[in-house]
């Protein structure tokens, strides 16, 4: 029987299952992932989903109300956490990183599978989410109580690949599971970020972002805030952030971030991954930044304090 039903679908993916195999061999990775998958299964039948179907490292779900759906990538990010690293496997594994992505609307349910575009645009946003991180839509976010809403960050708008408008995405701030304090032999310390800028520079293309500026997403896309025009870099290539006083760069694409800090020869490969910039250097987008002619973005972090005023119309916020 075909219906039509509005619900919010959710795609929860696991990451990092590949060097499971490498390191434990099949059987025991193989377990290690139906384990977690199961894990990630038993949250949504717990906060009134349905599975719809596992994919492969991962699933697909529905779900009547989006509160309900987004409870549910909170306790999935909680409970890989609490899970750890492979789950007794050797020590100093690289533990499973999550990726979740919510979005909202009718679909049409036939033979226990869910068509739509509401499955179409959650699948692709997955794409765009960081290791645990929660992406979701404006209508999930609108059908929020406030301070639920509260918890979301927005990211702006999204080119999603295979559709012709671009998507309005919102991050979950994890603070239930981090807060903006460190915990010390002291007790907690607020930790209290300074007024600190980052200045990126691409060819002719010189642009100063403060953390009220961010996030920011580095792309092909036109949509894109820091627009790279070349055929290596991917429509939202990655990301920007500004969190706990830091500037967080996170990969979105599919051949990957690099990034060479300056007087440090060595070069960070980010794949769909996260790291703190610092000082200044090189982010070079689908390729090392090692050629003259690869699409590399020069970043600088600094302190306002620190620098002269900027000419108008340099900075993030102007057009």
């Amino acid at each position: 029987m075909t219906q039509i039903v509005e619900g919010t679908i959710l795609f929860a993916d696991l990451r990092g299952s590949t060097s499971l195999y490498e390191s434990l061999g099949n059987a025991e990775a193989s377990a290690v992932v139906t384990q977690s998958v199961a894990l990630l299964d038993g949250i949504v039948r717990s906060c009134d989903g349905r599975v719809v179907k596992t994919l492969g490292d991962g699933l697909m779900a529905v779900f009547s109300r989006p509160s309900s759906a987004v409870t549910a990538a909170d306790d999935m990010h909680e409970s890989l956490e609490r899970l750890g690293p492979a789950s007794g496997a050797a020590p100093g594994l690289a533990p499973l990183k999550l990726q979740v992505a919510l979005a909202h609307g009718e679909v049409v349910e036939m033979a226990g599978d869910l068509f739509g575009d509401a499955v179409n645009v959650a699948a692709r946003l997955l794409d765009h989410a960081g290791d645990n991180e929660t992406l979701v839509t404006a209508t999930v976010l609108a059908s929020l109580d406030q301070s639920t809403r509260g918890r979301f960050r927005s990211l702006d708008r999204m080119q999603l690949r295979g559709r012709t408008e671009s998507v309005h995405v919102y991050l979950l701030e994890a603070s239930r599971r981090f807060g903006d304090t460190a915990t010390t032999a002291f007790g907690d310390m607020a930790v209290v970020p300074e007024p600190e800028g980052i200045r990126l520079i691409w060819l002719d293309l010189n642009r100063v972002y403060s953390g009220a500026n961010l996030p920011v997403v580095l792309g092909r896309s036109p949509q894109a805030a820091y627009c790279i025009d070349d055929n290596r870099v991917s429509r939202s290539h990655a990301r920007i952030d500004w969190h706990g006083g830091t500037f967080q760069l996170t990969d979105l694409s599919y051949n990957g971030t690099y990034v060479r800090f300056d007087h440090d020869p060595e070069i960070i490969s980010l794949r769909r991954g996260t790291c703190t910039l610092h000082g200044s250097g090189l982010v070079g987008l689908g390729t090392p930044p090692l050629e003259p002619s690869s699409p590399s973005v020069r970043f600088e972090v600094m302190k306002f304090g620190d620098t002269q005023p900027q000419p108008a119309g340099e900075f993030g916020n102007e057009p």
